[in-house]
């Protein structure tokens, strides 16, 4: 066979090692939020952290969109990723730290985005989508592999108020997901990201103002942990998130969030010296054996 009937060939496969390398990108840069998170949210309040962080990020990629002078986008294309943004980022992370500030503990709340694929392939069914079986018994060995991994940390996290708090950043994560899969333009991404960070920050601004006095025990600590979530988390994280999304089914992307409960697990044993007991070790083999199925090409 002549390499040029095999060209075609040899850049499907070579699209399919680029996606799957940014898949591991974005679960490491995502997962070193937690630590990050936790050292931030010592130092000042969780709705404040999150205007700063992105009322920061906004801007990195408002400068960037000008820089490259890219197209503006229409008042209809600005609304649909402002959508995006209230869902993905105001609601969803104001309720995971939320949770956080009720005392849920890392370990839940990092259960609760786990179960991403479930709650966004809910929605998908809701929508209309269908599902495999195989993708189904992808997210069961997931979900299972999971709860292995954050066995034992449990304990405290009864709150039901916490409970709800996560339940809503979860299910608007889930939703900002799809819509933006589903209605959001494809515009430039540095302005679409500009858009969401911004629209996010200003949501958030009252209730940080209002609620939480701006409250901040500046330092160095809170700098440099406000610094990593801003540049590694948001404008690494994110631009990895929704060039992926861009790709690939919604369903399949968020079956990635499976992987991030024991990633954190394993940074926090790395980094912040928690407790990693062996009896975790099939879970991560569950999950990775989850993600595989889950995301498996039709």
């Amino acid at each position: 066979m002549s390499r040029l009937a095999t060209w075609p060939l040899d850049r499907e496969a070579d699209a399919r090692v680029r996606r799957r390398a940014m898949a591991v990108a974005f679960v490491v840069l995502w997962c070193t939020g937690y630590p990050a998170g936790l050292i931030a949210v010592q130092h000042a309040a969780p709705f404040t952290i999150l205007f700063l962080r992105f009322a920061s990020a906004g801007a990195i990629f408002a400068a960037m969109a000008s820089f490259a002078r890219a197209r503006r986008p229409a008042l209809r294309e600005v609304a649909h990723h402002a959508v995006v943004g209230v869902l993905s980022l105001a609601i969803a992370f104001g309720g995971i730290y939320e949770a956080l500030r009720l005392g849920i503990g890392t370990g839940i709340a990092a259960l609760f985005v786990g179960a991403l694929p479930l709650a966004t392939a809910t929605i998908g069914l809701l929508l209309g989508e269908r599902m495999r079986a195989v993708q189904w018994i992808g997210l069961a060995f997931g979900l299972a592999g999971v709860v292995l991994v954050l066995q034992g940390r449990f304990a405290a996290s009864g709150d039901t108020a916490a409970y709800a708090a996560s339940t809503l950043g979860l299910f608007a994560l889930a939703a900002g997901t799809h819509y933006q899969k589903r209605r959001a333009p494809a515009i430039d991404l540095r302005v679409a990201l500009a858009v969401q960070h911004i629209v996010a920050a200003l949501a958030l601004l009252p209730v940080a103002v209002l609620a939480e006095h701006f409250r901040i025990d500046a330092g160095a600590a809170f700098a440099a942990a406000l610094a990593w979530l801003v540049l590694v988390n948001s404008v690494g994280g994110f631009a990895l998130l929704f060039t992926l999304l861009r790709g690939g089914a919604a369903t399949e992307v968020a079956t990635l969030f499976f992987l991030m409960p024991p990633v954190t697990a394993l940074m926090g044993w790395l980094v912040l010296g928690e407790h990693l007991a062996p009896a975790m070790i099939p879970g991560f083999a569950l999950v990775a054996f989850g993600v595989w199925l889950g995301t498996r090409l039709r």
